[in-house]
């Protein structure tokens, strides 16, 4: 003998299928007319709307990397022929003589100027993406050059140590020798 009963849902109208699940009828259910409320503002802040522009912060962090952008391809462009650099240094330090460890001041000059030229882009892409965050800026552009260029110094600190005519008035200063 074959079970001649239809398996469920398979000969019942949506209706019956309702009743023999215990629901309602279709006609019974009221849909909602009510909008449904609005989420409770939340005690948290949102961090993802941007902060309020700052225009004077803006215009000062522009003009601060637009100043150092002339002093990196001005002060960058001495650094690659760094012999009169080294001169007139020595000439304020009332050191007499001329530079002449002309190998390693051409590669720590040259790396000066990279050092310019990196530090002055790090520190614009940080600033532009701190402007766009609507954070205050302006003190960014200040701390990268006053990091950039003591990285610079030293580099060109490298060669005048190795100097013939710096040693001579480190040793004459010292009173050694």
């Amino acid at each position: 003998m074959t079970d001649q009963r239809p398996r469920y849902g398979e000969l019942a109208t949506p209706e019956e299928q309702r009743r023999a699940a215990g629901l309602p009828p279709l006609a019974e259910v009221v849909a909602p007319t009510a909008p449904s409320p609005a989420p409770a503002p939340s005690a948290a802040p949102q961090t993802s709307a941007p902060a309020r522009p700052h225009p004077v912060d803006r215009f000062a962090t522009i003009a601060l990397l637009a100043y150092g952008l002339v002093n990196v391809v001005v002060t960058g462009l001495s650094y690659l022929d760094v012999v009169p650099v080294m001169n007139q240094t020595m000439g304020m330090l009332g050191i007499e003589g001329e530079f002449t460890n002309y190998a390693a001041g051409r590669m720590w000059g040259t790396i000066a100027a990279v050092v310019l030229a990196v530090g002055w882009c790090v520190t614009a892409a940080l600033s532009i993406r701190r402007l766009r965050r609507g954070r205050v800026t302006w003190w960014l552009p200040v701390v990268g050059a006053v990091v950039t260029v003591g990285i610079a110094a030293f580099c060109l600190v490298v060669p005048m140590m190795g100097d013939p005519a710096f040693i001579a008035y480190l040793d004459q200063a010292t009173g050694t020798r």
